[in-house]
């Protein structure tokens, strides 16, 4: 069983925490992830910087020029992460666009994945009916859940579709906007959660943007298995530096 898989099935909210590879310096990376691990983060979603994030708020896509300025790409990515799996235990995700999977070729960037033990991708804008038409049978040969995002404004239908082709978690968008532009949930936006839980969908949902304290993460969990935190936890390293990830853990939970 995949990693994702045996975490989902734990009695517990689940926190998964964002960050950008090769941010706030080059060489933080491996060290982000264990801190993230000791201080009791249940997933962690690694950031593959691109020159045009379009579904990130200003926080990632500045986080994501100045990776990219230290030198972060596909190949050191995969380089930094070689030994990961003797330290680390908890799921890790790859979040990326699919540009630079492309260009690096899909399979070998599956293939490079399972060896280094990556459980999972999100691609934001691989589209589902292009990803079960070609790219399904590779993510399963190199055993890797690809999440898939939804939002207040994707149909029923198109959600079921994505319910069905996926193994892992549904990555349940809290709007419409960028990450990082919310601060607290609206009523609308906890009748879309009460809403997505109603379908009785074969895979659990993980709510992310707008989630920065205890009381966004209480609120986004209400209706969902977890939640993922990404511009807060950003803006947290940016201010105080790599050195401070438990203080930042313990204002979410």
């Amino acid at each position: 069983m995949n990693r994702i898989q045996e975490k989902l099935q734990e009695d517990k909210k689940l926190l998964s925490i964002y960050f950008t590879a090769g941010y706030p310096k080059f060489n933080d990376t491996v060290t982000i992830i264990e801190d993230l691990e000791k201080n009791g983060v249940d997933m962690i979603e690694i950031g593959l910087p691109f020159s045009d994030p379009l579904a990130d708020g200003p926080t990632i896509q500045e986080s994501s020029t100045l990776a990219l300025r230290n030198g972060m790409t596909s190949e050191k990515l995969f380089q930094q992460l070689k030994d990961i799996r003797k330290t680390v235990n908890i799921p890790l995700i790859i979040m990326g666009y699919f540009n630079p999977m492309l260009q690096y070729g899909v399979e070998e960037f599956c293939k490079k994945c399972e060896e280094i033990g990556i459980d999972g991708l999100i691609i934001p804008d691989l589209p589902v009916d292009v990803y079960s038409e070609k790219y399904q049978a590779v993510f399963e040969k190199y055993n890797l859940i690809n999440v898939f995002l939804i939002t207040p404004q994707t149909s029923a239908q198109r959600i079921g579709f994505i319910d069905s082709v996926s193994n892992g978690f549904i990555y349940m968008v809290s709007s419409a906007s960028v990450t990082g532009t919310t601060s607290s949930f609206g009523n609308d936006t906890k009748d879309y959660f009460k809403r997505i839980s109603g379908m009785n969908l074969k895979n659990p949902q993980i709510v992310g943007f707008g989630i920065s304290d205890k009381q966004s993460f209480k609120e986004a969990t209400e209706y969902s298995s977890g939640a993922i935190i990404g511009s807060a936890f950003i803006k947290h390293l940016t201010k105080y530096g790599v050195g401070t990830i438990s203080e930042f853990v313990k204002t979410i939970k």
